[in-house]
């Protein structure tokens, strides 16, 4: 039995289970402030220590994070857009439990959790992407999350814009970055609108499948997956979205390197994530496993 625990910026899912077809008990908690979020939690967490009982406790986080275990500050939330959240210890939510604790960013779970049981099954190397409020990539190497500074933040690579798109883009720390022209907020930023009002046709979102497409092209070329699952908040809906982004991969990889083997089974390539949005808090319960 494996304890998750996933961090989201707006709500916290805490995961009782072995697998998703195993889930013992799970308890949503709002995210408010850091003493107050985590002191729920841990009332979880102790509920569950005093029976069933879990043999792990996994947790993914929003980030960034600090998972270089020879630091001081190991399993710490840093520099974040969350506000009052710098500086955050996620590991004392493992006080009073004795047993191995694991500790991710949110995605890096979920991409563990469809390699585990989802659409990434028998894949060695894949990625997971995640569009919403902001723009995850949990990126899985040799059956591994990628770690070396840091872990990796795709979503806030720059790409190359449609010629005469002057936005500035929303992200407070790098302007026109793929999530601060594509996640939610930058969307609404951009045409005052929520992304599920806005029509099929709407060029906002022709500025939404360059930014993204840009970014899986940088995927493709620098952690070579075999796989990208595309999820969130923004893909609800908009059923328009899949067709294009392929496209817009597919044209700018410009037939290098693997692309025609990319072109050749598109729909594949480029696909929703298999476990829905249960991804993030079977991605907790991944991460807990993967200790054992």
């Amino acid at each position: 039995m494996i304890a998750g625990v996933e961090m989201g910026g707006t709500k916290c899912v805490c995961l009782l289970a072995t697998g998703p077809d195993d889930i013992r008990d799970q308890v949503q908690i709002a995210t408010t402030t850091p003493d107050e979020t985590l002191g729920e939690i841990r009332k979880v967490l102790a509920r569950w220590r005093a029976g069933p009982g879990f043999s792990a406790l996994g947790i993914g986080s929003f980030g960034p994070l600090e998972l270089d275990r020879r630091r001081p500050d190991f399993g710490s939330i840093v520099t974040t857009p969350k506000p009052g959240w710098d500086n955050t210890d996620l590991t004392s939510l493992a006080e009073g439990f004795d047993g191995p604790v694991g500790i991710d960013t949110d995605v890096n779970g979920a991409a563990l959790a469809e390699g585990r049981w989802g659409a990434a099954r028998g894949l060695r190397s894949f990625a997971y992407v995640t569009v919403g409020t902001g723009i995850g990539v949990g990126s899985i190497v040799n059956g591994q999350s990628v770690r070396g500074l840091g872990h990796g933040e795709a979503g806030h690579v720059r790409v190359g814009r449609i010629a005469g798109d002057t936005w500035p883009g929303s992200c407070p720390y790098h302007g026109d970055c793929v999530e601060g022209l594509a996640a939610g907020p930058a969307l609404e930023a951009r045409t005052g609108r929520r992304g599920e009002t806005l029509a099929a046709e709407d060029p906002a979102w022709e500025m939404v499948v360059q930014a993204l497409g840009g970014l899986l092209h940088t995927l493709v070329l620098t952690t070579a997956p075999e796989r990208i699952l595309i999820g969130g908040g923004i893909f609800t809906g908009q059923a328009h979205l899949f067709p294009r982004l392929r496209q817009a991969l597919v044209r700018s990889l410009a037939g290098y390197a693997t692309a025609e083997r990319i072109a050749a089974s598109i729909d594949d390539f480029a696909t929703p994530p298999g476990l829905g949005a249960m991804a993030g808090p079977l991605g907790a319960i991944a991460i807990g496993a993967s200790t054992l």
